[in-house]
C-alpha cells in the first residue's frame, strides 16, 4: 500500500537537487534563457529522445556517454537549439562545459529554440559560470526554458510507502507547439530521491511515455530536440516500484496536459476516446489520427458540433470500422449511432454547448471488439499561424 500526495512546491524541495535560470542575452529584455539543475550526489540516468531523424546536438552529445553514466549536472537554453549545426554543434556542447569553473561529473546540456543557428557560446559559457549551484529557484528555471510557452509547467509528488518511509518526485517542462506523438515538442525534466534500480528507469519511463507524452498532439510536428530526462538522486534511501510507477505516470501526465492546455493559441483541451476496437493498438491508431487532424482541430475551434470529420478521420485512419456499429458522442451527447445520425436540432444545441467547454471528450465506440486508448490534442486558430509566423523575431 501507498499515498501519493501532490504537493505545492518544485522540484528544488527534493534533498540533493539545486537549480535556477538566469538571462544569458540569448533573448531580448533580459529575459532568461539559460537554467541549470544540478544534485550534490551523482544521479543515475534515463532519457528518451525525439524519434526524428534530424536529432538535435545536445542529444548527440549525450549518446557519446557509456551506458549506464552518472550525472550531476544538466544546462538548459532556450532561443537557440543547436539543431542541423553538424559537428560544430556536437563541439560545441563540449566547450562549454570544458569552459566552466565548476566542477561537475558527465554533464548534460538540453537546448530548445530556432533550428540552424550555432550557439552563442562565449554568452553561455560567461552566463553559466555565474550560477550559484547552492540556488533553489525552480521558478527562475521554468521560465528560462520556455520559447512559446505561456505560462511555466511544473508539479510535485510526495510518496509515502506502508513501512513509514517516503520518496519525492517532480518535473519541470516546457513545450507548446511542435507536439505530436512521438514524444511531442518538448523539454521535460524529472528529478526524484527515490532509490529507484538504474534497470526499472528506462522500463517505467518508456511504459508511462506511451499514455501521456506519446498521446497528444497540438500540430502534428515532431521536434529535433524532445527530451524526457529521469534523475533519481537515490538520497531518501527507499522505493517501491509500483509507487513509483504511478507517481511517475501521474507526473508524465500532468507535464504532458499542461501542454495540450497551452497549444499555441489554444483555447480547448480533448480528449478522444476510441473505445471497442478490435485491438488497442487500432484504437490507438484512430485516436492519434483524431487528434493530430488539422480538420478536426479546426472544427474544434469554430465549435462546430458536427461529427463528419470525425467519422471521416476514423474511416481514413484505415482501423476496422463498419458505420453500422459506430457511436460518436461528445461527452454524453450521442451524435451518431450505428448507421444513423442522432442530430437533431436539439441535439446539435446540446452537442454546441459541450464544444464550447474548455474541456471535454468525443468518444468513439468502435464496436468491434474490446480495444482503446485515448489521445489528447487541442483546437487549432488564427493565434496558432500568427505565433509560428513571428517565431524567429
Amino acid at each position: 500500500m501507498f499515498t501519493i500526495l501532490p504537493q505545492k512546491g518544485f522540484i528544488d524541495q527534493i534533498d540533493g537537487f539545486y537549480c535556477d535560470g538566469i538571462s544569458a542575452g540569448l533573448k531580448l529584455n533580459a529575459a532568461k534563457d539559460l537554467g541549470f539543475i544540478y544534485s550534490d550526489v551523482l544521479c543515475d540516468v534515463e532519457a528518451l529522445f525525439t524519434l526524428n531523424k534530424f536529432q538535435a546536438a545536445p542529444l548527440k552529445h549525450y549518446q557519446q556517454y557509456e551506458d549506464g553514466f552518472k550525472t550531476n549536472f544538466v544546462l538548459i537554453n532556450s532561443k537557440n537549439a543547436n539543431a542541423m549545426t553538424g559537428d560544430k554543434g556536437i563541439k560545441d556542447v563540449s566547450t562549454i562545459f570544458s569552459s566552466l569553473d565548476f566542477d561537475i561529473t558527465n554533464p548534460i546540456m538540453s537546448s530548445t529554440g530556432v533550428i540552424g543557428s550555432p550557439l552563442p557560446l562565449q554568452k553561455i559559457i560567461d552566463a553559466a559560470n555565474s550560477f550559484d549551484l547552492q540556488s533553489k529557484n525552480t521558478e527562475n528555471l521554468s521560465h528560462a526554458i520556455m520559447t512559446t510557452d505561456a505560462y511555466a509547467k511544473t508539479c510535485m509528488y510526495e510518496v509515502n510507502l506502508e513501512d513509514g518511509t517516503s520518496f519525492k518526485i517532480g518535473a519541470v517542462a516546457k513545450g507548446a507547439g511542435m507536439i505530436n506523438p512521438n514524444l511531442a515538442t518538448m523539454l521535460c525534466f524529472i528529478c526524484t530521491d527515490a532509490a529507484i534500480p538504474k534497470e526499472d528507469m528506462k522500463e517505467l519511463l518508456e511504459l508511462n511515455s506511451h499514455t501521456t507524452f506519446n498521446a497528444i498532439s497540438i500540430d502534428g510536428d515532431t521536434s529535433t530536440n524532445d527530451t524526457v530526462l529521469l534523475l533519481a538522486n537515490r538520497k531518501s534511501n527507499t522505493y517501491d516500484k509500483e509507487a513509483f510507477k504511478e507517481a511517475l505516470r501521474l507526473v508524465m501526465h500532468d507535464m504532458a496536459m499542461l501542454m495540450v492546455e497551452d497549444g499555441e493559441g489554444a483555447k480547448k483541451v480533448v480528449s478522444f476516446e476510441v473505445i471497442n476496437a478490435t485491438t488497442n493498438e487500432e484504437a490507438q491508431i484512430a485516436a492519434k489520427a483524431l487528434s493530430n487532424s488539422l480538420l478536426v482541430k479546426t472544427a474544434l475551434f469554430g465549435e462546430d458540433p458536427n461529427f463528419g470529420r470525425i467519422a471521416s478521420t476514423i474511416g481514413a485512419s484505415r482501423i476496422d470500422c463498419d458505420e453500422k456499429k459506430l457511436v460518436l458522442s461528445y461527452n454524453d451527447i450521442v451524435v451518431y449511432n450505428k448507421g444513423k445520425p442522432t442530430f437533431n436540432e436539439e441535439v446539435e444545441i446540446e452537442a454546441a454547448k459541450v464544444l464550447k467547454k474548455k474541456k471535454y471528450k468525443v468518444i468513439c465506440d468502435i464496436g468491434l471488439g474490446e480495444g482503446k486508448f485515448t489521445a489528447y490534442g487541442c483546437d487549432l486558430g488564427y493565434n496558432y499561424v500568427k505565433i509560428n509566423a513571428d517565431y524567429r523575431s
